[in-house]
């Protein structure tokens, strides 16, 4: 099982700032999840989404090598990270 988080504030465009300025919306809209170059798990998200969302999706691993994980958000930032994986 695979266990990801976003560090993303998840901006609903509802919110006012201390000036009484709406905050633009701001959430992270797409996920993808690479094993060595193909893409196991796809994941389209809203606004309905919390802060630092959470996910969990299985992938079954048969050889040792690379997860890449994607996010990107309403203002286009691409945020990515790998973990290695080891199969024994």
């Amino acid at each position: 099982m695979v266990k990801v988080i976003a560090r993303h504030v998840m901006e609903s465009g509802f919110r006012h700032d201390n000036m009484g300025r709406l905050v633009p919306r701001n959430v992270v809209r797409e996920f993808v999840c690479e094993y060595d170059g193909q893409v196991v798990f796809r994941a389209e998200l809203s606004s309905g989404i919390s802060t630092n969302p959470y996910l969990m999706f299985p992938v079954r691993a048969r050889a040792s090598g690379e997860l890449q994980f994607t996010w990107i958000d309403d203002l286009g930032a691409v945020i990515r990270a790998t973990a290695r994986i080891e199969v024994v």
